[in-house]
């Protein structure tokens, strides 16, 4: 298989994964439209794919993934999200931006530079544009995430993605408040402003600042016995 097939192969198992709804099949006409494809040629491409056995065609119906369709196009996600995260964390890009320019790096990313990539960034499971991140294996991740800006004091999390550009942006990373960084509400103001502890610093933080801070909460401990 030559790389632009390859390419073009895994855009169309990505764009089928996004428009998919529960178990229904893709249109092949809302599936050209999306990849400014004509039907006919769209048709044709998944035929293709079907003889691979990555999709499952119906005629006058669509067309959904395999599991193997499903793991390919979860694995290409799964880079262009990390990409747009490190775009925008590290690099300030505009999120729209990031998301345009990871589609880029996606298709040329190898698994093993994806993963050093996620442990770089603190291992997120959840973009810039709020999208969850479809872990290493396995489905996109689904777990009890929320904005910081909803726990109660005494609470704790780990943050797992920060959604803020510009001035709050690098005040949060001044702050050590960055992905895989744990947290605890230690306060919360009448107009929903939060005291936290991070890292052993106590840092105040606006409803805003708070509510672009999305976390996994964790855990209460144990009572001592």
């Amino acid at each position: 298989m030559n790389e632009s097939m390859s390419e073009a192969i895994e855009m169309y198992l990505l764009r089928i994964a996004l428009l998919s709804e529960g178990d229904q099949p893709v249109p092949i006409s809302q599936l050209a439209e999306e990849l400014n494809n004509s039907p006919v040629s769209t048709n044709q491409m998944c035929r293709k794919l079907e003889e691979k056995g990555l999709v499952d065609y119906q005629p006058y119906k669509g067309v959904s993934l395999t599991l193997q369709g499903e793991a390919i196009a979860l694995r290409v996600l799964r880079k262009r999200r990390l990409w747009e995260v490190f775009m925008v964390e590290k690099l300030g890009a505009d999120p729209e931006r990031a998301e345009e320019m990871a589609c880029r790096f996606e298709h040329v990313t190898p698994d093993s530079l994806a993963e050093s990539l996620a442990e770089f960034l603190g291992n997120p499971t959840i973009s810039p544009q709020r999208q969850p991140i479809p872990p290493r294996l396995g489905s996109a991740h689904k777990g009890p995430m929320r904005p910081l800006s909803t726990l109660a004091a005494g609470n704790a999390g780990k943050i797992s993605n920060i959604v803020a550009t510009g001035v709050l942006r690098d005040f949060l990373r001044s702050q050590e408040i960055t992905a895989g960084a744990e947290v605890r509400v230690l306060a919360v103001a009448p107009n929903g402003s939060l005291l936290i502890d991070v890292n052993g610093r106590h840092v105040s933080l606006s409803p805003e600042a708070a509510a672009a801070i999305d976390i996994t909460p964790l855990p209460e401990p144990a009572p001592n016995q």
